[in-house]
């Protein structure tokens, strides 16, 4: 599998440990979300969020936010992975003057609206699980419903 990690993220997933050995990942400029596969980055994205990013979307930064989120609900396939239980959100575990209250139904309310899940992970580790175990799902399911489409578009170097 060829995950493409966007050129601006931050603090990029390293797909070293194990299990991602049949992973392959390379530089890419994509249009939205953090990480994608090659030759698929028009159907498929994932957006990575630490705590304290997750809360700047949905305050000040919220309608920068929005248009991504309008933006991902085009793709077959987007999440917001988040490197953080979703307790820690509800419990105001953050620096900000942001309402827990406010800051979960902001989630909720976008994920209703634009149909996009937030997988909170709890941890760096586990959303770089999360993020990669989502777009192994993704080209799983392209490849029984697209066959020779996929490879096409790259998708041979699936695990």
């Amino acid at each position: 599998m060829k995950i493409v990690i966007d050129s601006r993220e931050q603090c990029p997933f390293s797909f070293q440990h194990e299990k991602y050995a049949e992973t392959v990942i390379e530089p890419g400029a994509l249009d939205t979300g953090d990480y994608s596969l090659a030759g698929l980055t028009d159907k498929v994205a994932v957006e990575r969020k630490s705590l304290p990013d997750l809360v700047a979307c949905l305050g000040r930064e919220r309608e920068r936010f929005e248009r991504e989120l309008q933006r991902a609900a085009a793709l077959d396939a987007f999440a917001v992975v988040v490197e953080a239980a979703w307790s820690e959100l509800a419990g105001g575990q953050y620096r900000s003057q942001l309402n827990p209250h406010s800051a979960c139904q902001s989630v909720l309310a976008f994920t209703a609206r634009y149909r996009i899940p937030f997988l909170f992970a709890g941890s760096r580790a586990g959303a770089e699980y999360v993020t990669w175990g989502f777009l192994r799902q993704y080209l799983e399911s392209a490849r029984k419903r697209w066959g020779s489409i996929v490879k096409a578009h790259g998708g041979d170097e699936a695990a």
